[in-house]
């Protein structure tokens, strides 16, 4: 309800206040509930009645140009009655009675809810000015600290919140990243400077202090045996390690150092290293590798054998990537130069650049200082064929190296027919030089035929092929018995190898290392078979117990199956039976309750019709009496009027009677004759005397006092 400002009287109800301002002194008061005001002329109300600021529990407001107060918490006046004012000043009002503003407050900031600092949170707040806690610490303009939580914050007037902080959920493999907002300690004591990067990894909520701030979220690189980390040193530090690390400094961290590595602030990840494996058949060159004092050779190489895996360090990389081993048939060789001088065991130490042959069947692999010029196959030639090799230094050119000297014993005889032809006996003598002939014809056609074989094929089976070479083939590729020369009949039945030796010296002395060779290889191929078969079986053993293991689980599996499916049918059947249980004894429990409330209600009826016919009766009875009573006292106080009119009466009459008609008459007259003669003596004519509560007819007094107009008189 709007009250009128200029209306007298306003009426203020409890709780509520006006400001009144005197216009005499021009000063301004304030009038509080429950009060019926009467305004004076002199004042005037500012505004209606306002309601009393009222600030509930775990609540604040801010009054800005407070009044102020002595220490009985009592309103100061000046001498003028004006209350005294903190001009410029705040207060921060907590929960209290109802008060009102006096002239020149103002709410600042409505009444707000406490703010409630939760756990793991915290408010950043700054001093803006220089104050005294209650802790007595002391706190300069400018300072910034955290009120953690958990708790409800009662702000001040000297403290703004600049921003509510959150703790950081560190999980395992994972560190954040802080830096110092300024320099002092941190929450572990450690002395830090403005700018300054560090990790923490202690799992669990971590709360930055007021001077820290969080910069990231830093999560573990997962090592395992096939990737590891490459990492550089942004600057002088000791790594986790405790290894002394310089700028520009890199590494490898693989899972031998730690499963998870969260990188420093001092550094930085490069990338993710794979790891490099090698199979049996398999190699690499390394450049530039890493020696063991861990700093690269540059300019070196580093050949590494499969079966191996291994990282890569930093600064190395691979030439031609992964390669395959050189498997080499017994037809097949490899051409090999020497990069570098360096000492081999197969063949003499060359020098740089120098050449030669690698026979195979042989798996090779190059070393460093060797380069696989080109791979060559066996040249096949066929009877009376043959091949001129030209030396590339010398350029000169000859034959095959690997020609052998073959002694060979002939056995010989001539065929002739009997009964003796004259013709055929004179064919024996046609050819004078028969054995020269005949040598030289076996000495081609064994040249051709070891032409065509590779060196080791001749030296293991050379019966074979001097036999082959010697006889030739039929039309069903088996060796002939025989050679027979047709000019004279001469038959070659058998040859026996007597001896094969080569004719150069170097090819002789690569025989005898063949030789070796030859035996080691074997040695190595049996030891490798039966390796191979003990790995066979122990691969099917495993695999058979890799079997049963998956056929056990299974089982098991089927089991732990069936056993959740009875353990589910359990619970159904128990929450079935719980439920039904719980409904029934919910049904009856209400079923309880609504014939109670009923019953309740009825007997709350049948009292509240009693109460009421009761209650009736007691008032048709009081009423009954207070018309009875009301009837009495009517009459008695009639009866009381009567007599009073009759004594009065009675009275009067009496008093007329004893003072008699003529002194009455006396009485009467007596005043205005005493009146007449009075104001004779006074020279007067007419006169009027009255009290001031008397009040007088000037109208018709007036003609006997200042006499008839004239218009009356006509």
């Amino acid at each position: 309800m709007e009250v009128a400002l200029d209306s007298s009287i306003i009426r203020i109800p409890p709780h509520h206040y006006i400001h009144v301002l005197d216009q005499n002194t021009n000063i301004a008061r304030v009038e509080i509930g429950p009060l019926t005001y009467i305004r004076q002329d002199n004042e005037r109300v500012l505004f209606p009645p306002v309601r009393m600021v009222m600030v509930p529990p775990r609540h604040y407001c801010v009054v800005a140009n407070p009044v102020c107060r002595n220490e009985d918490d009592e309103v100061l006046f000046d001498q003028s009655g004006q209350a005294k004012l903190r001009h410029a000043d705040l207060e921060i009002r907590l929960a209290q009675e109802p008060f009102p503003l006096y002239p020149g407050e103002e709410i600042q900031q409505d009444v707000t809810p406490l703010q409630i600092v939760y756990p793991d949170t915290a408010l950043r707040l700054q001093a803006l000015l220089d104050f005294e806690d209650k802790g007595g610490v002391k706190r300069v303009a400018g300072d910034e600290w955290l009120f953690e939580g958990p708790g409800t914050y009662i702000p001040r007037k000297e403290v703004v919140v600049l921003e509510t902080i959150k703790a950081t959920v560190i999980r395992e493999n994972q560190a954040i990243r802080l830096r110092a907002r300024k320099e002092g300690r941190d929450r572990g004591g450690v002395q830090r400077v403005t700018g300054e990067e560090w990790l923490v990894s202690k799992v669990g909520a971590y709360l930055p202090g007021a001077h820290e701030e969080v910069v990231d979220i830093v999560n573990a690189f997962i090592l395992t045996d096939k990737r590891a980390l490459h990492v550089r040193a942004l600057r002088p530090f000791k790594d986790a390690g405790g290894r002394d690390r310089r700028t520009g400094e890199e590494w490898l961290v693989t899972m031998a150092d730690r499963e998870a590595h969260i990188p420093s602030v001092a550094e930085e990840v490069v990338g993710v290293v794979d790891v490099t494996t090698l199979s049996s058949r398999q190699y690499c060159v390394i450049l530039d590798p890493v020696g063991t004092d861990g700093k690269p050779q540059l300019g070196q190489k580093k050949v590494v054998k499969g079966e191996r895996s291994f990282f890569l360090q930093p600064g190395e990389q691979l030439e031609n990537g992964i390669q395959n081993v050189y498997v080499l048939s017994e037809e097949e060789g490899l051409v090999l130069r020497a990069v570098e001088a360096f000492n081999d065991t197969e063949v003499s130490p060359p020098a740089a650049d120098d050449r030669w042959m690698l026979r195979g069947p042989i798996e090779y692999v190059p070393p460093a200082s060797v380069e696989v010029v080109l791979t060559q196959r066996a040249i096949p030639l066929d009877e009376n064929e043959g091949i001129y090799v030209r030396d590339i230094k010398t350029g000169k050119e000859h034959g095959s190296r690997f020609c052998s000297q073959v002694f060979l014993p002939l056995f010989r005889h001539f065929d002739t027919k009997k009964p003796a032809d004259p013709v055929a006996a004179a064919a024996l003598f046609s050819v004078p030089d028969f054995v020269g002939d005949a040598c030289k014809a076996i000495a081609s056609r064994i040249r051709g035929a070891v032409a065509s074989v590779q060196f080791d094929d001749f030296h293991k089976n050379s019966n074979r092929i001097i036999s082959s070479a010697v006889f030739g083939f039929d039309e069903k590729l088996a060796v002939r018995p025989s050679y027979r020369f047709s000019q004279n009949n001469l038959v070659i039945s058998s040859v026996d190898i007597q001896s094969v030796e080569p004719v150069d010296q170097r090819t002789r002395d690569a025989l005898q290392k063949s030789v070796q060779l030859a035996i080691e290889i074997t040695t190595n191929s049996q030891e490798a078979t039966a390796r191979h078969e003990a790995e066979r079986l122990e691969q099917e053993a495993r695999g058979k117990l890799e079997r049963q293991k998956i056929t056990d689980q299974a089982e098991a599996e089927k089991a732990r199956k069936e056993l959740l499916e009875l353990e589910a049918l359990s619970a159904s059947v128990e929450s079935t039976g719980a439920a039904k249980a719980e409904a029934q004894s919910q049904a009856e429990a209400a079923r309880i309750r609504g014939e109670a409330a009923v019953n309740e209600a009825k007997l709350k009826a049948e009292a509240q019709r009693i109460e009421a016919e009761a209650e009736l009766q007691r008032l048709a009875k009081a009423r009954e009496q207070e018309l009875g009573y009301k009837k009495e006292m009517d009459r008695l106080e009639v009866e009381k009027k009567e007599r009073l009119a009759q004594l009065e009466s009675q009275r009067f009459k009496e008093m007329m009677d004893s003072l008699g008609s003529e002194t009455l008459k006396e009485i009467a007259r007596a005043g205005p004759e005493l009146q007449v003669k009075m104001l004779q003596s006074l020279g007067l004519k007419s006169t009027l005397i009255t009290d001031g509560s008397t009040p007088i007819n000037l109208f018709t007094t007036a003609n006997g006092l200042l006499g008839a107009l004239p218009g009356q008189a006509q």
